[in-house]
């Protein structure tokens, strides 16, 4: 099989498992590259990581360090826009972990992809990424022609909007890459405004340390930061609002993927419900979940400190 036949029936493949859209980059070719590592240098030398320390894996800057041998990548993008709401008056969870945990399914989906790949070209090698890997995920997505990087830095496509969850697919096949979308974010600065936090200090940065998501998923202190707990908003896990702005996001299709929709209680849940349960139903009701790294006594701390709005 020739090697646009196989990127093309690659890709095809990927969207039959569920993906909403995919796209292949070479690992000689991705010119933005060198912007987006400098760009992350940048940011961490501004302390921007927070305590979110694995930021700095030297293997984020080498993706031969991941799959040594590598020529190309597919990047793929799980759309998790449902059509439900939260109820009136519920505390809101960011809609990445209503459904069940996106790493087991992205991963679980591009193996099938990979073994497939495997029958197609005998001898490669492939290795699958998901988020909790040290590669420039929304960067080699954008390379790969998927999206383009907004300014809440979030990766956004023209059709999905920014309600995209990332996987790649790290080959040793040299695929023909596809072209990279054009940046439309224009003048637009919706996403930098609505923070409560000030989180997004200007465009395409994003300040762990005032960011409602960070703190809410990652901080482990017994109490977040006053600036924080007055910007809450009711944010108990996780922070849409730069999100819900979006101009690209208003025509979204809702994915019918039976593994993105929410859990019951997520949608109608109130604050007294919630500080009700002990450490074993919190175990019990987030059994499958993303938001299993958010412990009871953090989801006890960030309920109190949302309704009060102090720390």
């Amino acid at each position: 099989m020739n090697a646009s036949l196989l990127a093309t029936q690659l890709k095809e493949r990927a969207l039959s498992m569920g993906f909403a859209v995919a796209g292949i980059a070479r690992v000689d070719q991705p010119a933005a590259l060198p912007a987006r590592t400098a760009a992350l240098e940048r940011w961490l030398q501004a302390g921007y990581q927070a305590s979110l320390g694995w930021m700095a894996d030297p293997r984020r800057r080498r993706i031969d360090r991941l799959l040594p041998g590598v020529r190309s990548l597919l990047a793929v993008g799980l759309n998790y826009w449902t059509d439900q709401q939260q109820r009136p008056g519920v505390l809101s969870i960011a809609r990445y972990g209503w459904g069940r945990d996106y790493h087991r399914t992205i991963d679980r989906r591009l193996r099938t992809v990979g073994r497939w790949l495997s029958q197609q070209h005998p001898g490669c090698r492939w290795r699958v990424c998901v988020d909790s890997s040290p590669l420039m995920d929304k960067a080699w997505a954008e390379a790969a022609g998927i999206g383009w990087i907004g300014k809440h830095s979030n990766l956004i496509h023209p059709r999905h909007g920014s309600w995209l969850l990332l996987g790649h697919l790290l080959t040793t096949v040299e695929l023909p890459a596809d072209s990279p979308q054009t940046a439309l974010c224009g003048r637009c600065r919706r996403c930098l405004e609505v923070c409560p936090t000030n989180a997004i200090p200007e465009p395409f940065v994003v300040d762990s340390r005032a960011c409602i998501a960070f703190h809410t998923i990652e901080n482990r202190s017994p109490v977040l930061p006053a600036d924080v707990a007055r910007g809450l908003q009711g944010w108990i896990a996780g922070c849409d609002l730069c999100q819900q702005v979006c101009p690209w996001n208003r025509t979204v299709t809702p994915t019918a993927d039976p593994e993105r929709q929410p859990a019951d209680w997520m949608l109608t849940a109130n604050a007294e419900q919630l500080l009700g349960w002990d450490d074993a139903t919190w175990d019990e009701k987030l059994r499958g979940s993303a938001l299993r790294r958010i412990k009871p006594w953090m989801w006890r701390r960030n309920i109190h400190t949302a309704v009060t709005g102090q720390p």
